[in-house]
C-alpha cells in the first residue's frame, strides 16, 4: 500500500460550480446543440444565432464550422473575425473568451474543467480560458484550464497547454519538428 487514502466518489458535490442557468435551459440547449449547432446542414447564421440566443457574445464575421461541440453558450465569448474549426470542444464549464482573428483549428479542446487531485471527493478545479487576439491553436491541440494564450501566440499541432503562453511565442507539441528551419 502507498499510504494514500482512496477517493470517495460518492462523496462529490460539485461544491462552488454554476451552472449558469437553470436545468431546464439546460436541457433545450442540449438539445438545440445537438438537433442543429453541430450538423453539416445547419446554416452558419443560423448557428450563430442559436449560440446568441443561449447568451453566447460573438462578433462579427465569425466562422463557426458543424461539428463544433459547446459546453454552455453563456459562458462563452467569440470576438470580431475568428474562425472554430470543425470538431473543436469548447468545454466551458467556465468562461471562455476568445478574441478576434483567432483560429481555433480543427479538433482543439478548449477544457477549462477538471478535479483537485488532492480533495478526498474529486471535487472541481475549474478555471476560465482566455485566448488573446491573433493567436493560432493549431489542430489537435489542448489547451487546459486557467490558461492565457497571449495575442499573436502560435500553439502547435497536438501541443498540450497547462500554463499561460506569452503574447507572441510559439508552443509546439514535444516531438515536433519543424520544417525548414
Amino acid at each position: 500500500m502507498s499510504g494514500v487514502a482512496r477517493r470517495s466518489l460518492a462523496g462529490f458535490t460539485g461544491a462552488g460550480y454554476d451552472k449558469g442557468r437553470s436545468a431546464p435551459v439546460q436541457v433545450l440547449w442540449l438539445l438545440m446543440s445537438g438537433l442543429f449547432v453541430t450538423r453539416w446542414w445547419c446554416p452558419m447564421r443560423l448557428r450563430l444565432g442559436i449560440l446568441r440566443m443561449f447568451g453566447a457574445t460573438i462578433g462579427e464575421g465569425v466562422v463557426l464550422r458543424h461539428r463544433v461541440h459547446v459546453h454552455w453558450p453563456w459562458k462563452l465569448t467569440i470576438g470580431d473575425h475568428s474562425w472554430v474549426g470543425e470538431e473543436a470542444w469548447i468545454l466551458n464549464l467556465e468562461p471562455v473568451t476568445i478574441g478576434s482573428d483567432v483560429c481555433i483549428s480543427q479538433d482543439v479542446l478548449l477544457c477549462t474543467g477538471s478535479h483537485d487531485r488532492r480533495s478526498p471527493t474529486f471535487e472541481y478545479d475549474n478555471a476560465p480560458i482566455v485566448v488573446g487576439d491573433g493567436a493560432w491553436i493549431a489542430a489537435r491541440a489542448t489547451v487546459l484550464r486557467g490558461v492565457t494564450v497571449g495575442e499573436d501566440a502560435v500553439i502547435g499541432a497536438c501541443a498540450l497547454v497547462a500554463r499561460d503562453v506569452p503574447a507572441g511565442a510559439t508552443v509546439l507539441a514535444p516531438a515536433a519538428v519543424q520544417r525548414g528551419e
